[in-house]
């Protein structure tokens, strides 16, 4: 796959070509083709240097990459309203979803055990994460990565360095998982497979689970499983502990909800502040006093443990780890069920 490395000049003019076949940015976002084909090149000469890769690969790679003018509006264009909490569990702890969930779960019943037990994960919560970023594996994108990746990288300035960063891992995949990954669809920002990982984490969490030498995040559940298992597991998943329990503000001093994702206090801490929630939790437990919308009129206020910051780590949102608790929940009652109405 490697071999000495040619001039410049071959991937300029590749470059050239392509930028010249790209239709005019007619959208919401403008791009410019001579920053697009200054950043290629740089590229280049960055994957030759740094990883050794023969550039007339590498360029040939990206000539066949399209700039997604589609992508670049979506990145680009402010969201219109933040979602209070109340909308966003809608959209995810539905019946339909749970179903599906609960179903799924049925139907690889056997994996999903051995998975849970290899990295000490609660399967619910190995189901509930694949449920929401992919819906059990139906919805895992429409862009061809390579795509979404080099037009952030190149044509979208405010992004362009971290996107060169997945970019260039999405590329050492390809080295190490072969010329099939080219293919893969993800989301218009390079997120890959039934559990949605940009490039980086494939490399640093995904596993290959079956040891058929490839890590499969599109069509090998066990790979699929283990991956979103191992990502849990290698930040410190506890398993057994509890993740998050609602609370009742009271009285004392005011404690301000950090929603920065971090246990900066205790249950302790919080209990002295007036706050009331289980008394099943031990005092010394690290903590956070998180915030949410519980509808139009009312905050509803949840206690964050451990395991609720870990989920935090998989998608940086307080929504989303709450989401995806409480789907984990609904899914295993809705498991269980199936398993007594089973003859």
């Amino acid at each position: 796959m490697r071999k000495p490395g040619q001039r410049l000049a071959i991937a300029v003019t590749a470059a050239l070509a392509q930028v010249a076949a790209w239709p005019a940015a007619a959208q919401d976002y403008a791009w410019n083709a001579a920053d697009v084909e200054t950043r290629r090149g740089a590229f280049v000469e960055q994957m030759v240097e740094r990883h050794g890769f023969d550039r007339d690969e590498i360029v040939e790679i990206l000539a066949g990459a399209e700039i997604q003018q589609s992508a670049l509006n979506s990145i680009s264009r402010p969201a219109e309203r933040v979602v209070p909490w109340f909308e966003y569990r809608q959209i995810f702890l539905t019946a339909e979803r749970i179903e599906a969930g609960a179903r799924f779960w049925r139907e690889h019943e056997t994996l999903v055990a051995e998975t849970a037990a290899r990295f000490a994960v609660e399967p619910a919560m190995i189901v509930a994460i694949v449920g929401i970023e992919s819906r059990f594996g139906e919805r895992m994108g429409t862009y061809k990565v390579v795509d979404a990746l080099s037009t952030l990288a190149f044509a979208y300035p405010p992004r362009a360095d971290f996107f060169a960063g997945e970019l260039e891992s999405f590329l050492l995949i390809y080295e190490e998982e072969g010329p099939v990954v080219l293919d893969a669809l993800g989301s218009y920002a390079g997120a890959m497979g039934a559990g949605q990982f940009i490039p980086s984490s494939y490399r640093n969490f995904a596993v290959d689970a079956d040891a058929d030498g490839r890590r499969d995040l599109w069509g090998n559940w066990s790979d699929i499983l283990a991956s979103v298992a191992n990502y849990f597991a290698e930040h410190d998943w506890r398993l057994g502990e509890p993740i998050a329990v609602a609370a009742e503000q009271g009285t004392g001093p005011a404690v301000e909800p950090n929603n920065r994702l971090e246990l900066d206090t205790t249950v302790a801490g919080l209990r002295a502040a007036g706050y009331e929630f289980s008394a099943a939790l031990a005092g010394e437990l690290p903590a956070m006093l998180v915030a949410v919308e519980g509808d139009a009129t009312r905050t509803a206020y949840r206690v964050g443990l451990h395991n609720f910051r870990v989920i935090t780590r998989y998608n940086r949102s307080v929504k989303y780890a709450l989401a995806a608790f409480e789907l984990s929940e609904a899914i295993e009652r809705r498991y269980l069920e199936l398993g007594e109405e089973s003859p």
